[in-house]
């Protein structure tokens, strides 16, 4: 028999797999979701993601740290506050927590890029990422000015980036106006421009004390919905958004390819707490093989057309690339 084209020559050994590989992680493409809490003295476990943790602020700035030196791309920040109200005030205090471990990072890791999670449901007390109308309904509207003070709060404590992650219409927009009015013009804009209505999510729930009553399906997308994506990422990118986000990751992976496709500025995908929490949960039972599968996850993201990669294991994965490197 003769056989001339042979592919499994290029697989043949690690080295020769490694020459030919389409798509490479890199400490730089990870981004790291840290947790913050208002009085909090010691770092607290997280029971539904194991391994990660609810910080003080003085864990926090040692996290930072840690991930600085493992190589990461950047921090994401989430702040949960000791009072919660049904317009989320806390979001908007100076000296709120948010604000205050916004500031922590600045001091402690000044050279890494800083994103602030620009959302009210960690602030209210009915769980929702907005004010509420007499009806008990999200108000769009209202509830823009709500994020353009938070923006200028974020802006002015030493963000690099915000997160408008609280899926509202018009959101980039009014916080690119109210950033470029209060002379933040450098404060960069990362738009969760394509946010489905995820179970997903649900350990994230745990880790940041929701409140949520009911559910975000009236404002996040609809997990059935690929078009809608991309225009929700074409409005995003014409009101001013600096990097589009793709959440969840890996249920998705058809829609970051497709919104990679469609921009030219850089596109992130958040590889979210449930599916942390599914890979964590299954190579504890082992069912799978932990390391690999991480790394199997987060190619894939890259792959699929992320330029930056928002997850969990972020310091860890940064540590491993370097030790193969």
């Amino acid at each position: 028999m003769s056989v001339v084209q042979r592919p499994r020559r290029l697989r043949q050994t690690p080295a020769v797999r490694r020459l030919v590989a389409e798509t490479r992680l890199h400490p730089a493409d990870l981004v790291l979701p840290l947790f913050v809490v208002e009085g909090l003295e010691e770092p607290r476990p997280i029971a539904s993601m194991p391994g990660v943790m609810q910080h003080s602020l003085a864990s926090l700035a040692e996290a930072a740290r840690e991930a600085e030196a493992a190589g990461i791309g950047g921090l994401m920040l989430f702040g949960i506050p000791q009072h919660k109200d049904a317009i989320g005030s806390e979001a908007t205090n100076p000296d709120g927590i948010l604000a205050t471990g916004v500031r922590v990072l600045a001091q402690a890791v000044p050279e890494m890029p800083i994103i602030a999670d620009l959302c009210l449901d960690e602030f209210t007390d009915h769980g929702h990422c907005g004010v509420l109308d007499p009806t008990g309904r999200v108000a769009n509207d209202a509830t823009l000015p709500r994020y353009q003070q938070m923006a200028q709060i974020l802006a002015l404590a030493g963000a690099t980036m915000i997160g408008t992650s609280g899926a509202m219409d018009g959101q980039v927009a009014a916080c690119r106006s109210a950033l470029d009015e209060a002379g933040f013009t450098d404060t960069m804009i990362m738009a969760y421009g394509a946010k489905y209505a995820s179970a997903f999510y649900g350990p994230f729930r745990e880790a940041v004390d929701s409140s949520l009553q009911g559910d975000r399906r009236s404002y996040q997308q609809d997990p059935a919905n690929a078009v809608e994506a991309i225009r929700e990422v074409q409005l995003d990118v014409s009101e001013g958004a600096d990097i589009v986000m793709v959440k969840p990751g890996l249920p998705y992976l058809d829609i970051l390819s497709a919104v990679a496709a469609e921009v030219t500025i850089p596109v992130a995908s958040y590889v979210v707490s449930g599916e942390y929490s599914m890979i964590e949960a299954a190579a504890a039972n082992g069912w799978i093989s932990r390391k690999p599968a991480i790394l199997e996850a987060l190619t894939c993201t890259r792959r699929a057309g992320a330029s930056i990669i928002v997850t969990y294991w972020a310091t860890e994965v940064a540590g491993w690339l370097k030790e193969d490197r």
